[in-house]
């Protein structure tokens, strides 16, 4: 198991990495032209003049960005919870973490967390808002490279929400309550209701279903794919997806630096 957290922790870091590392202003062919500015009436300002650059350009510009080797480590958060009108509460919520120490060797822990409380005896079912007539569906097929936020709502007075945060915190909290294991699963009585939370070796799945809908959140490193979705077919429904990644980077000495620096100094002398 740990080999498998080893290379999701990886994989992880090489998607986040790739994504800030590729970014390209362009303007592509069917793109509208740039309007130019317009002419100041100062005289001053009469001799200003504006060119566009084109990506062949900007492709060769140096500047910062965050490289792979950066990254010593991160810590993954994923929590997705849903409150029903009944007051039961479905909850899941695991933990990532990987630390990379100077001898190059990655150390992994994961944590998770399910439960389904509330509401009394079998969860009080005939109060859960369930909207019969309403429909969602469609959402689990579609299929996107990179982050998705899916939203489909057949109901009243409902509150979805889908957040992902992707930051550079070495400091980083992780969740609280969790157990040292890869996965974990929870229902009431009658299994109206139930969350889950899995660590594999194909990414990571969370999810909660309830007489009202479902909400995922699923992380696939191999296919490139971060995906949320919530589907609540209810009234008086209150879900929330959200997923933390925090990156953390390791203090370079100064002598690194200058380095850096002057070989930095040397290839734009090129």
């Amino acid at each position: 198991m740990k080999q498998y957290l080893t290379q999701l922790g990886l994989a992880l870091c090489a998607i986040t990495c790739g994504a800030t590392g590729s970014a390209h202003a362009s303007q592509g062919a069917g793109s509208p032209p740039v309007p130019e500015f317009p002419a100041s009436h100062d005289a001053d300002s009469a001799a200003l003049k504006v060119q566009i650059v084109g990506d062949d350009v900007l492709a060769n510009q140096t500047g910062k960005y965050a490289g792979a080797s950066m990254i010593s480590g991160f810590v993954l958060n994923v929590l997705s919870q849903w409150q029903l009108p009944n007051g039961v509460t479905a909850l899941a919520q695991g933990t990532l973490a990987a630390v990379q120490n100077t001898a190059g060797q990655i150390s992994t822990s994961v944590s998770t967390l399910a439960s389904v409380t509330g509401g009394g005896p079998g969860g009080n079912a005939a109060n859960s808002g369930a909207n019969p007539n309403a429909r969602v569906n469609g959402g689990q097929s579609i299929a996107v490279n990179g982050v998705s936020q899916v939203t489909q709502v057949g109901g009243d007075r409902n509150s979805g929400a889908n957040s992902a945060l992707i930051d550079f915190n070495n400091s980083a909290v992780t969740l609280a309550g969790a157990a040292n294991a890869p996965s974990a699963a929870a229902s009431n009585s009658t299994g109206s209701v139930k969350a889950g939370i899995t660590f594999g070796s194909d990414g990571v799945r969370v999810a909660l279903q309830t007489p009202a809908g479902l909400a995922t959140q699923t992380i696939a490193p191999g296919n490139g794919q971060i995906a949320q979705l919530l589907q609540i077919a209810g009234n008086n429904q209150q879900v929330a997806n959200a997923l933390q990644l925090h990156l953390q980077t390791q203090q370079m000495p100064t002598s690194m630096i200058r380095q850096l620096g002057v070989l930095q100094a040397l290839q734009n002398r090129r």
